[in-house]
């Protein structure tokens, strides 16, 4: 039987992640600190002294170890770690979770300037009218603040669920609200372990993005290798020419 759906990981899929993550993450920080200083008084050690980014980042990498349960919870880990550093720095509990919350949307808003690979939406346009597809991430991208939400049945985000990728949950939950069956379902995504394996040992049909080059290795049955999601129509194309 042909497949009958298709579901994404996004960073580093449908875009290249790196240069987006490596603005963000200093430019919001940074922002927090001018807001920050500009509100206290001037011989007050700023912000960024007294907390480097460094520290702010071994704060979140902590707080994963405290709540192991919300690790995947990128949103949440950040928000709170920046709330528990400006208390540190002499806030009030309401103060902090008021400028955590502001510094948090500034990161998103860095968050989601991505550039989607331009085969990306002619992809999704053709598909939406054959396959029904989903979303399944670690992430925290938004895909309606990219206008690409109408194109999908699932989104998932798995780290708010207390399943991130590679625990089989997520996978599961999107193959049974999409109405079909694992063999009938093709996963793409670019980590081998928790995209691809993830939704191998399931039944999933597997596409592999090594957009980093990782190189040829053995394939598991149902396991697929391209260099950019361009390739992906002709591995679809095939899937559905052959009993899946």
């Amino acid at each position: 039987m042909p497949l009958d759906a298709i579901t994404f990981d996004l960073d580093d899929t449908l875009w290249h992640n790196g240069p987006v993550m490596a603005h963000a993450e200093p430019t919001h920080y940074r922002w927090l600190a001018e807001q920050i200083d500009a509100r206290r008084d001037a011989s007050a050690t700023p912000l960024a002294e007294a907390f480097p980014l460094e520290t702010y980042q071994s704060i979140r990498a902590s707080l994963m170890q405290r709540f192991p349960l919300s690790r995947g919870d990128h949103s949440w880990i950040r928000e709170r770690a920046m709330r528990e550093l400006l208390i540190e720095h002499g806030l009030s509990p309401a103060e902090a979770a008021q400028w955590a919350a502001a510094g948090f949307e500034q990161f998103m808003a860095l968050r989601h300037e991505v550039s989607l690979y331009p085969e990306v939406v002619p992809m999704f346009d053709a598909w939406a009218r054959r396959y029904r597809l989903g979303i399944i991430t670690n992430g925290n991208v938004d895909v309606r603040r990219l206008a690409l939400d109408h194109h999908f049945d699932v989104i998932i985000l798995a780290g708010e669920m207390h399943a991130s990728k590679p625990d089989p949950r997520p996978f599961l939950s999107a193959v049974a609200r999409l109405g079909t069956q694992p063999y009938r379902a093709l996963h793409v995504g670019d980590n081998w372990e928790e995209d691809v394996m993830a939704a191998q040992r399931l039944g999933m049909h597997a596409v592999w993005i090594d957009a980093k080059n990782e190189g040829e290795r053995e394939l598991p049955p149902r396991v697929h290798r391209v260099m950019h999601v361009r390739e992906l129509p002709g591995i679809v194309a095939r899937l559905d020419r052959q009993d899946v």
